[in-house]
């Protein structure tokens, strides 16, 4: 048997991906913990706002980051997020607070701030964790890296339906504008860019399922952590 490599899959991506669902998905099949680490981002992006806190005013967001009372508790679930000990998960995919997600995760100083408690919780080992730099940045060394993909159209399509079965009114056209303008954002940043680790296994989802892309998922899973010597 080979050495065990780190227990902990990162699975990175541009918005409306897929992500999160295979994340929870993967982590439940595996009874293992699922970290979602943009819902971080996402916390301090609503703290900005609930506070009116300006999430363009790097020194404010910054400062805001540091200071911020913030738990997280992974489960084969998903994520639950607590700020001031109050549960804000349900809050966290507005999309207003999804832009100010995008502008306040650019900040070096916010990145650096929650850098730590991403380690920390990935520490504990089993874990699923999704995000935008997982693969790159937080865990260098986990064990298998995922790189989720899919065309800015049918990301659309599908954070419209996840919006409209959420309540929450708004055209295919404002969700695909707003994704365009996240991809940018992501990609352009000085700090942590988004991009694929060398070393992930790069799935294009656009035209498959959810089952399908975790089939691959889980024989890479095996291939990796299963792997026999020759």
């Amino acid at each position: 048997m080979t050495a065990q490599p780190p227990r902990i899959i990162t699975i990175d991506g541009p918005s409306g991906a897929g992500k999160s669902t295979l994340a929870r998905t993967l982590a439940h099949h595996l009874v293992w913990s699922h970290l979602d680490t943009g819902a971080l981002y996402r916390a301090l992006a609503l703290a900005c706002l609930d506070q009116g806190v300006d999430p363009g005013d790097q020194a404010a967001a910054e400062a805001l980051a540091a200071g911020l009372k913030l738990r997280v508790q992974p489960t084969p679930e998903g994520t639950v997020i607590l700020v001031n000990n109050e549960d804000v998960t349900a809050r966290l995919r507005e999309p207003e607070v999804s832009k100010a997600s995008s502008i306040v995760s650019a900040w070096p100083g916010v990145r650096a701030a929650l850098l730590g408690l991403q380690r920390e919780l990935g520490e504990q080992g089993r874990v699923v964790a999704e995000g935008r730099d997982m693969g790159t940045v937080v865990f260098p060394s986990a064990g298998l890296k995922f790189f989720l993909t899919a065309s800015p159209e049918a990301r659309a399509r599908r954070r419209h339906l996840e919006l409209l079965e959420k309540g929450v009114a708004g055209s295919r056209e404002s969700v695909l504008a707003d994704i365009l303008a996240r991809d940018e954002a992501d990609r352009t940043r000085e700090v942590a860019p988004l991009k694929p680790s060398p070393d992930a296994v790069t799935i294009d989802s656009t035209n498959i399922d959810v089952e399908a892309v975790l089939k691959v998922m889980i024989q890479a899973f095996r291939n990796r952590f299963f792997a026999q010597d020759d």
